[in-house]
């Protein structure tokens, strides 16, 4: 039996059943956008650790900031004493993404934990109760967190759920567009929204409207940019936050260090984590400082918040990102995909869609051009046989026939395409279209 069998073996005897797994595949290390299995077996990676790993694998001046930082000091609970690699972290977010005048940021483990903080400020800094969110959103699995998640499937028997959170429809122009122009579909949804202030909830009684600018489980749906604008006018008129989730569109993702600026936008409250410590565990709150400060003291905090090594990983992180100028990568990579998808397309009636922002790029596997019906059993067969020739892809979107690429932005040219010739070659070959 290989070594890759055993583990896999082993991992189901002990990890309970909810623990999901995209494919059969285990993994003993990573460089660059290259990793290897127990066997020794090389993949080309475009899942990224789901968009955590937009500088790569293992980068060794992120590496060597670890090494060092652990050498000195491990933990100490920021509440309890302060060090600097947490402010000096908090002061390089506030300086690579400013809100407004002056911004004050709160760092977390994770990007869920991000959310739940950033609810939690909204509600304070309001006083009132009210949180909107949207359909095909995913903020997290913790109580809040699958709240505010749109997909019934990672919400299965976990209720009741948390109160006062109210969703509307996202502007999905691909699956709800009925034929209207952009311009059209935007003023009705915009309309929409403005209704339901009038029929689901009384705008006096929202704190926040968050929002995923693309969203990353549900499908890579990038919001148009129109919306975007309206509905932040419509959240000033009301004294609604905006909050952003850039927890998976942050960093280069999208060819920026935000979402939100290609949107002409600079939101209340923003969300982060994934990418911004290449794999260590850390996440921020960034916001208005008028908005920040009115908390309760000891409403924040955690024992872990901010670990020492994962801001030192963090730090080496955006300084490595900045050297090897991300964004342009981000760009480049974008575009190549997107052109590459937008060719398959023409040769493939399977993919319904092409779509993202940026290197955040995926396409819709539907079954006779519709929409409305997803092709998930498509979708697992490509991914599974994308694995077994040398290619790590993983899916998204609430019907899950969404095949997404969040490939490291460190990927050389070649392993780019190589691993696009993969994805093209299997999808053919499955849908029995020839090449």
């Amino acid at each position: 039996m290989k070594k890759s069998d055993k583990l896999i073996a082993r991992r189901n005897a002990i990890v309970p059943e909810g623990m999901g797994m995209f494919t059969p595949l285990t993994i003993a290390s990573g460089s660059g956008a290259i990793i290897r299995d127990e066997d020794g077996k090389s993949y080309i990676d475009f899942a990224g650790g789901i968009g955590v790993l937009n500088a790569g694998h293992c980068p060794r001046p992120v590496v060597n900031a670890i090494i060092r930082q652990s050498q000195s000091l491990i933990h100490a609970c920021f509440p309890v004493a302060i060090y600097e690699p947490y402010v000096e972290l908090c002061e390089t977010l506030a300086k690579l993404l400013p809100h407004g005048k002056k911004t004050k940021v709160m760092l977390t483990n994770s990007g869920v934990e991000a959310v739940e903080n950033a609810v939690k400020i909204a509600r304070q800094a309001t006083g009132r109760p009210g949180i909107i969110c949207f359909t095909g959103a995913f903020h997290g699995r913790t109580l809040l967190g699958m709240t505010l998640t749109s997909k019934t499937g990672y919400k299965i028997g976990c209720g009741p759920f948390a109160s006062e959170v109210y969703r509307l429809p996202f502007p999905d122009y691909y699956k709800r567009g009925d034929g209207l122009s952009m311009k059209a579909f935007v003023k009705r949804e915009l309309q929409s929204f403005d209704d339901a202030l009038h029929t689901i909830v009384d705008p006096t009684q929202v704190a926040a409207v968050i929002v995923e600018l693309v969203q990353g489980e549900g499908g890579f749906v990038v919001a148009p940019k129109e919306y975007i604008l309206g509905l932040s006018r419509i959240c000033k008129q009301h004294g609604i936050l905006l909050v952003v989730d850039e927890v998976q569109t942050g960093f280069g993702r999208t060819g920026a260090w935000s979402a939100y600026s290609h949107y002409g936008i600079v939101p209340d409250i923003s969300t982060w984590a994934k990418s911004m410590g290449s794999g260590m565990p850390i996440g921020a709150v960034i916001g208005r400082a008028e908005v920040m400060d009115k908390t309760t003291k000891g409403t924040l905090g955690g024992t872990y918040l901010g670990n020492p090594v994962a801001c030192a990983a963090s730090l080496a992180t955006i300084e490595y990102m900045k050297k090897i100028k991300i964004n342009e990568r981000g760009k480049r990579i974008g575009k190549k995909v997107m052109q590459f998808f937008s060719a398959l397309q023409k040769e493939c009636t399977a993919i319904g869609d092409v779509r993202g922002l940026g290197a955040m790029t995926a396409f819709e596997l539907v079954k006779n051009g519709d929409p409305h019906q997803p092709d998930a059993d498509l979708t697992k067969k490509l991914l599974n046989a994308c694995s077994e020739n040398g290619l790590l892809i993983i899916s998204a979107g609430t019907g899950g026939n969404v095949v997404r690429v969040l490939s490291p932005l460190t990927i050389t040219d070649g392993q780019l395409n190589r691993g696009l010739q993969i994805l093209r070659k299997q999808l053919l070959q499955l849908t029995n279209t020839k090449s």
